[in-house]
């Protein structure tokens, strides 16, 4: 297949060019005619994906045989028996060595770091340890590095690594960089002696990390051995590989420096490189662009001489590109899904590449409203799927009191009682449950309660399965194997339901991934030893983020494909869509070191962080040589302005020096962008505009309207009629918040409860130690009634505060008269009405004296005005028409010489307050109005203030009206 020489073996293929079909017809082109001939060939390619586009193009062409084709990763794996290689290491167990080594030291020394980090911190190591046993470097290379004129917190770092060095230097490689380069080392030693007799390729790799450049070398001087490149640019000068040999910055970050490199790992002269197979690119006026543009930074003057002849060829190089800046994420997701769809219309077959996961959700997200799925090669991370959420939320339960927010989201998962008879009747009881006791509820459960909910509603067996299945979660400590075996007991049992059928916890791929995560930490995890809760989360989570679920193919349009950076090396499409282009993204920058400066990582012979922009240039130079290109991004994120893409800014740059031809082409795909804005916006448009509701005023008949309100609603019924007609016509009430919370209506029980066991206690008399008595039983009654410790020392504090000023006024009122009822419910009907309506009401303290009752009200919140207090707050001059009319159980009918409102808050009183004979009769008044049919209960008639807010506002589509409109 191939002449002898002596010279490694080293092909490319330009950007843009079909990868698969080029290395497929340059193979067949060398082969002799025969069906046998192509099976003898091995082929080796970067990703999974590879394999199959490239297994898909020989089954889908004639009839032949297939070449056996690999994927470097299977290195890890591989040559097992061939020679005295040990047995990989598991990566998870190494971590878990690590943590515990970490753990150690920082028990050891606490100001390194918090305890908490340890995985994180093991994490980060065993990152590094990886990249240095695949770049080949001795770990215990680390021991002689000399930190002392370095930063101290590099000095403190190397003293970290020390510590390790052992343990590291005796560790078994695992099956990553360490034992792909192992095995990889072990072909080139067995190959030296006895070469393969068939071919052998490596296409699709850029031999970006050690371990393969390691085995590419190996095959590229094998008698029948080569390396196909992807993306090789052939437009580049011997000057300019020159450059590009160094490893600084300015030649890191360019698309072809990973080819210098492994020109020097291999031995070949990058301006020697043979094409593969004679083919033309599709854009190849836009690929000498795009290489002059992103030629290093010292040589940009080049500019000016070879951008001379380009410019016959720009409006050409630049017609099928589309350059879009949306102003913001959403826009651009919309855009691209538009132009997906629209793609896949036409029959082309598109794709968007991009490294931003959260753009190509959006994006997803956006196809769904065609009915439309794409082919995403990332698919989802585990901790995204069912199975993932589900253990997620049972870890974070771990030690924790269940609170009904966290035990409703784990009753609704789909994966509860996902039996095939159970989740039906699960759901049912669950809505029950949660009306009836968690909406409003203690905010953590109490399992007595619960028990009761179970013995009231015949479901004693469903709430008795709910609390055998969590209560474990609550067990205080454990090692790390019993945490996870805890763990996934609990998971399964709330998965089999109540009668404990086959479940569908495990189903699918996400299942089996998550059960293989568990039982793979629990195996691992037996020596590890005692782990915290937070610990045990912190592992998890991380665990759960770092695998990937492929999307199911079935479900998946076949011509619409999101693809990864590295993915999209050796496939194309009829329409290709760069998105996510800003700086930051793509390129994503290196992040800090938190082990080796540059210098040390330079010292030990690691590569320079700028590698990774280096490799996402290759990426973007090959994606930017599609037929048709469009390049995306968002001027701005949720949080500030975006910076464009350095490539987009140089593509830019040049072609506005290039003179007006290059800045008319440049500004023709600008249009074309900002058509397409324009046409994916109107998908969020309405074909014919909705008129605006206008402001509420309903009608409805005599006998539908109120037979009863309570004097607090009259003050609703003069402020906001509306919210009458949906609470006592309609019937319609806000659910209550899952869980108490410490709003103002549960500061005002809760003082009010605090003011009248005061008021209960020293009903004969205020004694000599009233303050001391006042404290003493206010604390008693808000540790009782405050379930929050936070509130509960707050709020005490108030009172507090206000206990002087309260003694000091309660003096004065018990010289008025002495208590007689508290919290007492009364009702008056309504004379004179054509309807008969009662109005109820709860007196806080009513006392008794010379001249009559006293009424008092307390008020946790503010006092109102005098005029306020005449025109709306009518609930005590209400009361004092009920108690005069006889309304309140044995309370006899009379006089009620006082009114008061006492602040808590504020510490002022309010006793100037309407006549309660002249309130009655306006009352009268009022209603008889509203008993008429011909009266509207008008929304938000005279709200309390600007911001006032209604339970209601959204039933009558308050924001397409304003306060003012007419109703």
């Amino acid at each position: 297949m191939f002449a002898p020489s002596a010279a490694p073996r080293v092909f490319g293929l330009p950007p843009g060019v079909d990868f698969v079909r080029a290395l497929a017809d340059g193979l067949d082109a060398r082969l002799p005619e025969g069906p046998e001939a192509v099976a003898r060939v091995e082929i080796w390619v970067n990703t999974e994906r590879a394999r199959r586009a490239l297994t898909d193009h020989y089954v889908t062409g004639r009839a032949r045989l297939l070449p056996r084709i690999r994927v470097v990763t299977e290195l890890a794996g591989d040559l097992v028996a061939l020679s005295d290689l040990r047995e990989p290491a598991s990566a998870l167990g190494r971590k878990l060595d690590l943590a515990r080594l970490v753990g150690a030291l920082l028990r050891a020394q606490p100001g390194l770091a918090a305890q908490s980090a340890a995985f994180d911190l093991a994490d980060g190591l065993a990152d590094l340890l990886d990249e240095m046993e695949g770049e080949g470097v001795n770990p215990t290379a680390l021991g002689t590095l000399d930190a002392g004129e370095h930063a101290e917190h590099w000095q403190r770092s190397l003293a970290f690594l020390s510590i390790l060095t052992d343990y590291i230097a005796v560790s078994a490689p695992t099956a990553g960089q360490g034992r792909m380069r192992a095995v990889a080392l072990a072909y080139a030693a067995a190959w030296a002696d006895r070469p393969p007799a068939h071919p052998i390729l490596i296409a699709g790799s850029t031999g970006s990390r050690g371990p393969t450049r390691a085995f590419m070398a190996a095959v590229a001087r094998l008698p029948q051995g080569a390396v196909i490149l992807p993306g090789f640019d052939p437009d580049l000068s011997a000057s300019v590989w020159g450059r590009l040999g160094s490893d600084d910055a300015g030649a890191a970050d360019h698309p072809q420096h990973g080819f210098q490199r492994l020109a020097g790992t291999l031995g070949f002269d990058p301006t020697d490189v043979r094409p593969w197979h004679a083919v033309e690119p599709p854009a190849p006026a836009r690929n000498r662009l795009v290489s002059l543009a992103l030629r290093p930074a010292p040589v940009t003057d080049q500019w000016r001489t070879d951008g001379a002849s380009l410019v016959p060829t720009l409006v050409e190089a630049l017609e099928g590109v589309t350059w879009i800046e949306a102003d913001a994420p959403r826009a651009e997701a919309r855009t691209i899904a538009f132009a997906l769809r629209d793609a896949a219309e036409t029959g082309l077959r598109a794709a968007l590449i991009t490294p931003d996961r959260e753009l190509a959700r959006r994006v997803t997200a956006e196809l769904a409203r065609w009915s439309l799925r794409p082919d995403d090669s990332a698919g989802r991370p585990l901790a995204l799927t069912p199975p993932g959420v589900l253990v997620s939320r049972l870890a974070a339960l771990a030690e924790e009191p269940v609170t009904p927010e966290a035990l409703l989201s784990l009753l609704k998962h789909p994966l509860t009682a996902s039996t095939p008879g159970g989740r039906s009747p699960h759901l049912a009881q669950t809505g029950r449950l949660e009306l009836e006791l968690l909406r409003g509820g203690p905010p953590h459960l109490d399992w007595r309660m619960v028990r009761a909910f179970g013995a009231a509603h015949d479901a004693a067996e469903w709430t008795g399965w709910i609390e055998a299945t969590l209560v474990p979660l609550a067990e205080a400590g454990g090692t790390l194997d019993l945490r996870t075996r805890r763990l996934r007991a609990t998971a399964e049992a709330l998965a089999a339901g109540v009668d404990g059928e086959p479940h569908a916890l495990w189903d699918k791929e996400a299942g089996t991934q998550a059960r293989l995560l568990l039982e793979t930490l629990e195996a691992e995890a037996q020596d590890f030893g005692p782990v915290t809760a937070h610990e045990h989360r912190a592992l998890l989570t991380t665990l759960l983020a770092g695998r990937d679920v492929p999307e199911d193919a079935v479900l998946t349009h076949a011509g619409i494909s999101i693809w990864g950076t590295l993915e999209a090396r050796v496939q194309t499409a009829d329409l290709v869509i760069l998105g996510g282009l800003n700086e930051g993204t793509w390129p994503r920058l290196p992040g800090p070191d938190p082990w080796l400066s540059r210098i040390l990582r330079r010292r030990l012979g690691l590569p320079s962080p700028e590698r990774v922009i280096g490799l996402s240039a290759h990426d973007f130079q090959q994606a930017m040589a599609a037929p048709r290109v469009i390049l995306s991004r968002a001027t701005r994120d949720a949080e500030a302005p975006t910076v464009a893409s350095r490539w987009l800014l140089r593509l830019e740059n040049l072609l506005t020096g290039l003179g007006p031809e290059a800045a008319s082409a440049l500004a023709a795909s600008r249009a074309r962008g900002r058509e397409m804005l324009g046409r994916s916006a109107g998908l969020d448009r309405p074909e014919a505009r909705v008129p605006a509701a206008r402001r509420p005023a309903p009608k409805p008949p005599a006998k539908a309207r109120p037979a009863e309100l309570s004097v607090t609603q009259i003050e609703t019924l003069v402020r906001d009629p509306y919210a009458i007609y949906a609470r006592k016509v309609l019937a319609l009430r806000r659910l209550d918040p899952l869980g108490r919370v410490p709003d103002a209506m549960a500061r005002g029980s809760a003082l009010h409860a605090a003011l009248d066991a005061f008021v209960l206690a020293t009903a004969d008399d205020l004694p000599a130690e009233a303050r001391r008595l006042f404290l003493d039983v206010t604390a008693r009654t808000l540790a009782a009634e405050i379930p929050w410790p936070a509130m509960r020392i707050l709020w005490t504090a108030r009172l507090a505060r206000s206990a002087a000023w309260f003694l000091e006024t309660e003096s004065d009122r018990r010289l008025r008269g002495t208590p007689l009822a508290r919290e007492i419910r009364g009702t008056r009907a309504v004379e004179g009405l054509e309807l008969p309506l009662n109005v109820t009401a709860k007196a806080d303290r009513i006392d008794i004296g010379r001249d009559g009752y006293a009424i008092y009200d307390y008020k946790s919140g503010s006092v109102p005005s005098k005029k306020e207090a005449g025109a709306f707050h009518l609930q005590l001059p209400l009361e004092a028409a009920i108690a005069e009319a006889g309304g309140f159980p044995d309370l006899p009918p009379r006089r009620v010489a006082h009114i008061e409102l006492i602040g808590i808050g504020q510490r002022r009183t309010l006793a100037e307050l309407p006549d309660p004979g002249r309130t009655w009769a306006r009352l009268v008044d009022l209603l008889r109005i509203y008993q008429d049919a011909n009266t509207g209960y008008v929304a938000r008639l005279r709200p309390r203030t600007l911001q006032y807010a209604s339970d209601y506002d959204h039933l009558s589509r308050f924001g397409e009206w304003a306060d003012g409109d007419v109703p």
